[in-house]
């Protein structure tokens, strides 16, 4: 039976439009494309080589329409990109990357020169994201021949790889992505694209350098609400992007056994001062907030298989780091501290009585659940919270990202005068240090210090590690979890194997 188009989500005029399409014989039944949406908002476009990847949604465009040096695969593993092979030299300060050979959308060769050119531009772009500012190490790119680049750095970078792999490096030349998907075009007087609908195309490579069979996708961008209800319809094969803000609505939703999973995320999920002023200056204000904050009962709300509590700026397994040690207080059970943590408050505010502190939540149910933590959390130690509204400063935001490797740098340099209102100078003093260290060791030990520091002024309040979720149907057999929520839909379905 022919799965219905998931364009039952969309205005009535869309509808048409899509019925329309559908009709004309060149839809699901004869190109068996793949359906999949991403949580968000359109409409989507390639962006310049220097525009960083605003939402989810765009990156995900960029991951499988303009491929890097490098790539992930499905388990978050690198895996060729426009690079076929590449070397490391002893110290670690030179990465040699012979390019496969190939043609932009436009047909153009791919020359090392014109890559080496935009991956340059990339890095020393001005318009950065935290991704380029983890490769402040990178001293050039040289193209040696027209198809050897080689990245030179000042210090090594054991985790540049991870980075290359990332969206915002993919390499695009004049708005044309350089695979390993291309754009097929959308519209035609006859049959016009319903809104948010892409149309991804490709045709591997097959045995013995023949064409493979072509795989196609249908790339929406919806709201939580409509993309989910398209899911359970069985009018959606994948659906990508969920976070902690909308998981509330696909847990109440008759999911098929096994379609929901989870991401083993690393990253940022906690709150940030968002001024410099107000009652929020004070370390022991935020000390106590943060001591205040019920995260068992968090992590238990959302359901999360493997999320556990955490209070430190760092989390386990990264790079050239010891497991962070959590504070002992965490180990005790919020009732049980909550006695004195009054006192505390009563000490901090005196005659003049708590202030409230306003916070800046993400609009929908994980927001809402989350408000209702920390209502009822710091309320009870006499501390009122409000929900900032639009056009007025709070007091703390949330942040809740994803790291792109499993450099510590990348939480640290989140702190940073610059990059934080409330912040430390002595901070970015050691983290200055440990970009140009030589020596893994001596960079651990400043990194270490950073984030004690960062722990004990409280200039982050971290909860838990982000949650990253997506809906799995049958035919996305080529679907992994992985840590950095990445999913390229290139071989998304593997098809069998035919004998002989």
């Amino acid at each position: 039976m022919r799965r219905r188009h998931p364009l039952s989500l969309r205005a009535v005029s869309l509808a048409l439009a899509g019925a329309a399409l559908l009709l004309g014989g060149c839809g699901k039944a004869e190109t068996d494309a793949l359906d999949v949406a991403v949580i968000g908002a359109g409409p989507l476009s390639l962006g310049d080589a220097l525009a960083p990847s605003d939402s989810l949604a765009q990156a995900v465009l960029r991951l499988n329409i303009a491929q890097g040096l490098v790539r992930f695969d499905a388990n978050g593993q690198i895996e060729p990109g426009l690079a076929e092979r590449w070397t490391v030299s002893d110290d670690g300060l030179s990465y040699i990357f012979r390019l496969a050979a190939g043609e932009w959308p436009d047909g153009r060769r791919i020359m090392a020169r014109d890559v080496a050119r935009i991956l340059k531009r990339q890095v020393r772009s001005p318009r950065g994201s935290p991704t380029r500012d983890a490769l402040g190490a990178v001293e050039d790119v040289v193209a040696m021949t027209d198809r050897v680049i080689e990245i030179r750095l000042a210090t090594p970078r054991p985790n540049l790889l991870e980075l290359l792999a990332q969206p915002d490096l993919a390499l695009i030349r004049e708005d044309l992505g350089s695979g390993p998907f291309r754009l097929r075009p959308n519209d035609t007087e006859e049959r016009p694209a319903p809104d948010g609908l892409l149309r991804l195309t490709r045709r591997p490579r097959g045995i013995d350098g023949e064409p493979g069979e072509r795989e196609e996708i249908n790339l929406w961008v919806l709201a939580a609400a409509p993309a989910i209800a398209a899911f359970v319809k069985g009018e959606l094969d994948l659906v990508l992007g969920g976070t902690m803000v909308d998981l509330p609505l696909a847990r109440r939703s008759k999911l098929p056994r096994g379609a929901l999973r989870f991401d083993p995320a690393n990253g940022l999920f906690g709150l940030v001062p968002a001024r410099a002023g107000g009652p929020l200056a004070e370390p022991d204000v935020r000390r106590l907030l943060s001591q205040a904050i019920d995260r068992p009962a968090l992590v238990a709300a959302l359901g999360v298989p493997g999320l556990g509590p955490r209070a430190t700026v760092l989390q386990s397994g990264l790079e050239g780091m010891a497991d962070p040690l959590q504070p002992q207080w965490l180990a005790q059970a919020a009732i049980e501290r909550r006695a004195a943590l009054q006192q505390e408050a009563q000490r901090l505010f005196g005659e003049a009585g708590p202030p409230r502190i306003r916070v800046a939540l993400p609009e929908g149910p994980g927001g809402n659940l989350l408000f209702a933590r920390l209502a009822a959390d710091w309320g009870a130690i006499g501390i009122g919270v409000d929900r900032a509204a639009a056009g007025t400063a709070p007091d703390l935001r949330w942040l809740d990202a994803v790291a792109p490797s499993a450099s510590p740098g990348w939480y640290l340099r989140q702190f940073r005068c610059g990059a934080a209102p409330i912040c430390n100078p002595q901070i970015d003093g050691i983290l200055d240090a440990a970009r140009t260290a030589p020596d893994p060791t001596q960079r651990g030990a400043l990194f270490a210090d950073a984030a004690f520091m960062i722990d004990d002024l409280s200039l982050f309040i971290a909860l838990a590690a982000p949650v990253r979720w997506s809906l799995v149907g049958d035919r996305a057999t080529g679907y992994q979890d992985n840590r950095f929520a990445r999913h390229p839909l290139a071989d998304i379905v593997r098809r069998p194997t035919r004998g002989f």
